[in-house]
């Protein structure tokens, strides 16, 4: 019988880590949710029944000291960690467009690093340790198109930040596979979440006119790619980036 796995998801209070909570949970995994809005904390009480056990940690992720505190609180809350869903992600607009080059602070620049690809970083050191010690784990890194290619709706602070995950998790695939742990990326075109909906509608609109498939994806659709990466299905997957984006890039 398959043990009841451990998943910690970060920004799960709404959009994609809402919904791969509950692709996970419905599978059976048992969940520690992570996000800044207290609002987790009645998410987590909605998705907990049937057996299985869904907790809530409040946590800042531009606080990187409050990561290491929440990466602690994490590991107290359960025996280990086998799944870890990075998700959480920020994309600072001005005045709902994307920032210009020339207009990125590097106040701006060291806050979206910070909360997309330091607390990453930092989850990752707390607990890929633990899946170690099981010998087996998933790391499932949100990335995004703009960190595989040019993306004229990404500012370039964004950008850099996506594609130094995809960087990252290259180099904890190839380090841990031997003990069992897979480490891929997610990398989504545009998606209807509630960060996507800081752009105008007409910069949405547009967008959609560029995709083959005519439309956004959903969080579902990238919910049950997350549930994937995390089966015992794809143990053999690692190191890659599966690329959702409705055509709008192939390759």
């Amino acid at each position: 019988m398959t043990p009841q796995r451990t998943a910690v998801i970060t920004g799960a209070a709404s959009g994609i880590g809402l919904e791969s909570a509950r692709w996970l949970r419905d599978s059976g995994v048992s969940l520690i949710l992570l996000d800044r809005s207290e609002t987790v904390r009645d998410v987590a009480s909605t998705l907990s029944g049937e057996g299985v056990r869904v907790q809530a940690v409040v946590a800042d992720l531009s606080d990187l000291s409050a990561v290491a505190e929440a990466g602690e609180r994490i590991l107290s809350l359960c025996e280990g960690v086998d799944i870890l869903v990075n998700n959480a992600g920020v994309h600072p607009k001005v005045d709902g467009r994307i920032a210009q080059f020339e207009e990125i602070t590097l106040e701006d620049w060291e806050f979206v690093f910070r909360v997309n690809t330091s607390a990453p970083f930092l989850l990752c050191q707390k607990l890929v340790p633990s899946m170690k010690r099981r010998q087996w784990g998933r790391v499932i890194n949100i990335a995004s198109r703009a960190g595989r290619t040019y993306s004229p709706r990404a500012g370039t602070h964004y950008s850099a930040s996506k594609a130094a995950v995809i960087g990252m998790t290259r180099k904890i695939a190839g380090d841990y596979a031997a003990f069992g742990i897979t480490a891929n990326c997610i990398a989504p075109g545009q998606i209807e979440t509630p960060l996507a909906r800081t752009s105008t509608p007409e910069v949405l609109a547009e967008a959609a006119k560029k995709i083959p498939a005519g439309r956004l994806g959903s969080v579902a659709e990238i919910a049950s790619a997350v549930a994937y990466l995390a089966s015992d299905g794809a143990s053999f997957v690692t190191g890659t980036v599966i690329d959702i984006n409705g055509g709008e890039t192939m390759g």
